[in-house]
């Protein structure tokens, strides 16, 4: 079946959809087998290693045959796993999102600890240890959260029942959930209320940064210092526990102990205006 060139597809495979190919995708000429490998490229056309077939000029031809590239089949894709796997992931945030947007407009839109300038949102979400582990922003919270990887069967989770999960740079307290859309799933604390964030961008520049910080080895030796930076910080860590009490209960989640551990330890000042404690939770917490 041919696809027509404006739309810069191919024949033969996925209907010529290039959102079904990775970068990786060896393809091949059905007229002449002439291959073109994006490790590769074509020097006799002057495209250089690395770029994918999807990327090629739309007068690009086959250096066997003059073929056009809509002539062109799949011949392998070392990365059609991962274009799944990133597929599954946008599904089950979608999901996840959906739910706790579902959250916000039923009982926390008028809530006075909400942060107007955020919302929902779910990102750098990778696999880790057979599930899919990212933070999830709201107005109210940002957390990590696990969701179980194809194959693995979360149903027998009770909410509320707490799990220290190991990680390069420490272990880390999460606790068990379920939302109706989601599903099963483990949530671990970094910050609530969400006060101290000014913007969803400034937001979104910590939770990726906890996501690197959280796989890094050397973090460990400093997260052993928990009791001594919490013996330094406990007069500190006295902020008003009403709202967040409320805010919790609203969502059906326990309130968080307010001490800091190795979370605090990989949020810490990584907001404009370090929250100094205020909402970075050690246990519990988790939405």
């Amino acid at each position: 079946m041919s696809v027509d060139t404006a739309r810069g597809g191919f024949e033969g495979s996925y209907l010529g959809a290039n959102d079904r190919i990775s970068p990786q995708a060896i393809m091949e000429c059905k007229i002449c087998w002439t291959s073109y490998d994006p490790a590769e490229g074509d020097e006799y056309r002057q495209v250089l290693p690395g770029t994918p077939f999807v990327a090629l000029p739309a007068d690009w031809k086959c250096p066997g045959c003059d073929a056009p590239k809509e002539q062109f089949i799949v011949r392998e894709d070392p990365g059609s796993g991962d274009m799944r796997i990133a597929a599954e992931i946008g599904r089950r945030c979608a999901l996840l999102v959906a739910d706790f947007r579902e959250v916000f407009n039923a009982k926390m839109r008028d809530v006075p600890i909400i942060n107007q300038a955020l919302h929902v949102e779910a990102l750098a979400f990778r696999p880790c240890q057979g599930g899919f582990l990212g933070v999830l922003i709201s107005p109210w919270f940002m957390n990590l959260i696990w969701l179980p990887g194809e194959g693995q069967d979360w149903s027998a989770l009770k909410t509320g029942e707490k799990e220290v999960i190991a990680f390069p740079s420490g272990g880390y307290e999460f606790i068990h959930n379920t939302r109706e859309m989601t599903g099963p799933y483990k949530a671990c604390s970094l910050f609530s209320p969400m006060a101290d964030f000014t913007s969803q961008l400034q937001a979104i520049e910590v939770a990726r940064a906890v996501m690197v910080e959280l796989f890094k080895p050397e973090n460990r030796d400093e997260t052993d210092r928990a009791a001594e930076i919490r013996a330094a910080r406990e007069v500190e860590l006295a902020p008003p526990l009403e709202a967040a009490a409320a805010a919790r209960q609203a969502s059906d989640a326990p309130i968080p102990d307010l001490h800091p551990t190795r979370r605090a330890l990989l949020t810490g000042g990584l907001a404009a205006a370090p929250p100094e404690g205020a909402g970075i939770a050690t246990s519990g917490g988790a939405e």
